[in-house]
């Protein structure tokens, strides 16, 4: 009999049978897991989109995806760098010594290689040649702008993981639902922030997974090594993208301090310990910003001495004999103070930087002008601590209690990095980032202790009695269910109904779409159109060789997105030229235009708000409030520039607030007048000059382009007379104020008259 050959149908229909045969098989608990876990990571991923609506190209005008705030336009410009040229242009261009960006501090140059660093832009551009080689057609700056959303996405579910270890999968499901709606943690990684802290974070968490399990005692030795060389390969990496790398190598050398004073030694921590630092360190210093001298770094030098401990409590183990074990602890103590005195005295010992330090001890950013003038360096409130967490706080501190009756290994590494993390984001408001995953991970575990017990209660209730005033009663499901039912309203109130906080970070527009107004996203129904125009004027009506003077804050936009040359930007790289760009525009037009000499400038940029409705200026982002950061910076230059012959003794000021002020205005630049109502408005109704404020450079190209505005809305005419200065384009002119909330933005450039300086100061 002959038989017959199944048909295609039939065999499609035996295949799938038969894969459907081999599918793993999953529990219950299992696929509620992932389903869970995959709608946490899509949440995490869509709500750090939403900024999206509000963007806008300024090079074509058309909808775009573009960076926000300022530092990421300059990883951008370098992603950019490896994409064209290649993935090690940046380090061997130039003879080797690297690429030098003549289009930033000019004239020397911003020295990216031994300035920045390259974890960020490497990873993005390899990913970016991932997805284009697969087929996928996107611009580098969008791409870009999405980035910091995926590595938001990918960060909740590392610290998924990480929570299951500590708690089971509950605390790590919870874990990734609180990172996902993380205030600050929102902000970092929302569309377009692509800065260092989104791979930092990421990597903090990946690293402190490994690093756990490296050291867990149940674990065969090959597993130790696997996971440490892992973790070190994610401490070198992030050591190459975030200068934070200082917080995690501390964090990890007090926890091994801890565990040793605790007498919580083994070799398993010794392995663990020297394999991770040793190959985390060896990428470290191959890194051109940080170099060999790394090592020598006093943040770094602790690693040493933890680890020179280390072997000591191995040679203790050993040692059968105390009088030998006490020689080991004394000779080991004169080598390590030896060696600190000898390194310190012979200068090889290296600080930390300055802004580090600032964290440490933020008292000292009082002494500095410039770092205490960024708004994310302030020291943190206890008031903006609750604003960021909510009644949250109350399960991370009672997750703090809950870790302390069970102290293990993981729950000490958890109860370390809580309060570590806790100190420095009260040291400053930035570093709230920093803690998002340390406080995720405590505040699941206050929840998971609160919990426990009533959920026992609920499968199997206890015969409880209460004594009471009328008789005995039973505590049964229904008080557990209660109480169960009390702490999901809690957590619903604070993650379902959005926060004031979440809700502002997560529908934020980029910076450059929101005009760097800081005024609410209800206001901003439309695009800022004002500096994106003013940015495509810079890109299509001027050269790359343009320089152009503007306030540090302006950089990096007017370099990656304008296409001209700038003097100084967010790097913050030569506190001397900033200090002159402030003299700059705080001295009067004569003097600023000996200073403007030395950069060979053509035009100077200033950037105001007023209200549209009685036409004066509002404190909304512009340098009508930044105007006394540039006093206080160029202040604290005063000997300088007056041996220099830049301006008289009697005319120079200081860095001291308050005396600036007096000098030059009490609230506006100009102007002496209080604002009770903070409405814009003097309390008087009447402006009293200050004819110091009104001669500076700053005062008087502010006040004509707010006069302009006035003059073209017909509110008003032109009073103020530039000597050297010619208005080039002020963008928002047109701006009626009925948009953005009745704020007006004027973004104003000016061309630098030369000859007619040259004509009255012939000897310059």
């Amino acid at each position: 009999m002959e038989t017959r050959s199944p048909s295609k149908k039939e065999l499609i229909i035996n295949g799938i049978k038969s894969f459907g045969k081999l599918r793993p098989k999953l529990s219950h608990a299992t696929i509620m897991t992932i389903t869970a876990l995959t709608i946490i990571l899509f949440i995490a991923f869509t709500i750090r989109l939403f900024p999206m609506r509000w963007e806008i190209d300024p090079a074509t005008g058309k909808s775009n995806l573009l960076l926000s705030e300022f530092d990421p336009y300059s990883h951008y410009r370098f992603t950019e760098k490896i994409v064209k040229d290649g993935f090690l242009s940046w380090a061997i261009e130039n003879e080797g010594k690297g690429w030098i960006d003549y289009q930033r501090w000019y004239p020397q140059g911003f020295y990216v290689a031994k300035a920045a660093f390259p974890g960020l832009p490497m990873t993005a551009a390899f990913l970016y040649e991932v997805i284009s080689m697969l087929g996928v057609n996107i611009d580098l700056m969008s791409f870009c702008a999405i980035f910091p959303a995926i590595m938001g996405a990918l960060a909740c579910l590392a610290i998924y993981f990480l929570g299951k270890d500590l708690g089971g999968k509950p605390v790590g499901l919870l874990a990734a639902l609180f990172l996902a709606f993380e205030p600050s943690y929102i902000q970092r990684t929302s569309l377009g922030f692509f800065d260092d802290e989104t791979i930092g974070v990421l990597s903090l968490i990946l690293f402190s997974f490994l690093f756990l399990r490296a050291i867990e005692e149940d674990k065969p030795v090959s597993s130790t090594v696997k996971y440490a060389l892992t973790a070190g390969a994610i401490l070198g990496y992030f050591s190459a993208g975030w200068g934070a790398a200082y917080y995690l190598i501390g964090l990890i050398t007090l926890f091994t301090l801890v565990l040793l004073i605790m007498r919580r030694y083994t070799r398993k921590l010794f392995l663990a310990y020297g394999l991770t630092f040793g190959f985390g360190l060896l990428i470290a210093i191959n890194v051109p910003k940080l170099s060999p001298n790394y090592l020598l770094t006093s943040a770094i030098l602790p690693v040493a001495a933890v680890f020179g401990m280390l072997c000591l409590a191995e040679v203790i183990t050993n040692m059968k004999r105390a009088k030998w074990k006490v020689v080991s602890v004394i000779v080991f103590s004169g080598l390590v103070l030896g060696g600190v005195m000898a390194l310190w005295y012979t200068g090889y010992m290296q600080g930390i930087a300055g802004k580090f330090i600032s964290v440490l001890n933020p008292f000292t950013r009082e002494a500095s002008p410039l770092v205490e003038s960024v708004a994310e360096h302030r020291i943190s409130a206890w008031g903006s601590i609750y604003y960021e967490f909510g009644i949250m706080i109350i399960f991370f501190i009672i997750g703090l209690f809950f870790i302390l009756g069970n102290l293990n290994n993981r729950n000490l590494f958890l109860l370390v990095f809580g309060l570590t993390s806790l100190y420095f984001a009260c040291s400053m408001v930035r570093l709230f980032v920093l803690m998002a995953p340390a406080f995720s991970l405590l505040a699941t575990a206050g929840i998971s202790g609160l919990l426990k017990p009533f959920a026992t209660l609920l499968k199997e209730p206890p015969r409880i009695s209460v004594k009471k005033k009328f008789g005995l009663e039973r505590v049964g499901r229904e008080f557990s269910g209660m109480a169960v039912f009390l702490i999901f309203l809690i957590l619903m109130v604070n993650l379902a109904f959005p926060m004031p906080r979440v809700y502002t970070q997560a529908f934020t527009p980029t910076t450059i779409s929101g005009g760097s107004l800081s005024v609410s996203p209800q206001h901003l129904s439309t695009p800022v159109k004002e500096w994106i125009d003013m940015l495509y004027l810079m890109r299509t009506r001027l050269s790359p060789n343009t320089v152009v003077c503007s306030w540090w804050d302006y950089g990096y936009w007017m370099t990656i997105l304008g296409n001209v040359t700038s003097l100084a930007d967010n790097a913050t790289i030569n506190t001397t030229q900033i200090e002159n760009i402030g003299f700059i525009f705080i001295a009067n037009e004569t003097q600023s235009m000996k200073m403007l000499k030395l950069y060979n400038a053509s035009y100077i940029l200033v950037f105001t708000t007023i209200h549209a409705d009685y036409g004066e200026w509002i404190n909304a982002g512009g340098d009508e409030g930044k105007w006394i950061w540039m006093a206080a910076i160029s202040g604290k230059a005063r000997s300088r520039f007056i041996e220099r012959g830049f301006i008289s003794d009697g005319e120079m000021w200081n860095e001291k607030l308050d005396d600036v002020r007096t000098l030059f205005g009490n609230y506006t630049l100009g102007t002496n007048w209080i604002d009770t109502n903070k409405n814009g408005q003097p309390d008087s109704g009447e402006l009293e000059p200050n004819i110091r404020g009104q001669n500076t450079t700053i005062y008087k190209l502010m006040r004509y382009a707010v006069e302009s505005w006035k003059q073209k809305q017909g509110k008003g005419v032109l009073t103020i007379e530039l000597l050297y200065f010619t208005p080039e384009y002020i963008a928002g002119l047109d701006n009626d104020g009925s948009k953005y909330g009745k704020v007006v933005p004027l973004v104003c450039l000016y061309k630098i008259n030369w000859e007619k300086y040259y004509s009255e100061h012939p000897s310059g």
